[in-house]
């Protein structure tokens, strides 16, 4: 069974490997703490309130009030945000939020791009037809309705009822590796025996009806 100390243990260590590659450019070291109802949730020290990034409001404003508060676990080197967020109640997984939020503009870039260009390992940020949209995995069975609302589902934009099926919920090593491996290849291959994060998975959630659908299927 994954527990919660597992998984802050994940985010730990996620944290000081990203630093240690310079990949990260920002951050808020993980924490946990007590909620209601014997929970407990593994988030950042620093975190507000997330309601912010639900708000009808343009994507470019979602983005800047995530970044003027810092509410985020890193900040990349390109500007992207990454929210890793887990509740817990006695010991037992009862929802996650993982989210990447792309900058919608690559500041750093404009102002230093001797920084990015002399260096292969931005090739997959710096390019001019990225299309920044953001990804979020939700595990939220407490709203579950089959096909409809999945247990575990992936978010693409900020699109209100795209939620395609996920196999079961993410640890936080799976999510990095997914955000690696597809948004910074590059890096991930460079520095691929530091950025070694050992996948673990959470029993399955999905239905078999929502099998029969596209969906995102984890597996070892």
């Amino acid at each position: 069974m994954i527990t919660c100390s597992d998984i802050f243990k994940e985010v730990q260590n996620i944290t000081s490997k990203l630093i240690e590659v310079g990949l990260c450019d920002d951050q808020n070291y993980p924490s946990q703490q007590k909620v209601i109802n014997n929970q407990i949730m593994v988030c950042y020290s620093n975190m507000v309130d997330l309601s912010i990034a639900l708000k009808n409001i343009s994507y470019q404003d979602i983005y800047e009030e995530l970044n003027k508060q810092r509410n985020f676990n890193f900040k990349m080197l390109d500007g992207a945000l990454i929210q890793i967020l887990y509740t817990f109640q006695n010991n037992q997984l009862i929802s996650h939020r993982l989210a990447f939020f792309p900058s919608p503009f690559l500041e750093s870039f404009h102002n230093e791009p001797e920084i990015y260009e002399d260096d292969e390992i931005y090739a997959d940020i710096i390019a001019k037809d990225i299309l920044p949209t953001p990804i979020r995995f939700d595990y939220d069975p407490k709203n579950f309705s089959e096909i409809y609302h999945p247990k575990c589902h992936l978010t693409l934009g900020q699109f209100k009822n795209c939620r395609i099926p996920v196999s079961s919920p993410l640890t936080p090593n799976v999510f990095m590796n997914f955000i690696l491996q597809n948004f910074y290849n590059t890096a991930f291959i460079k520095y691929q025996q530091t950025l070694n994060f050992k996948a673990n998975l959470f029993p399955s959630t999905i239905t078999k009806i929502e099998e029969q659908l596209i969906h995102i299927s984890i597996k070892l």
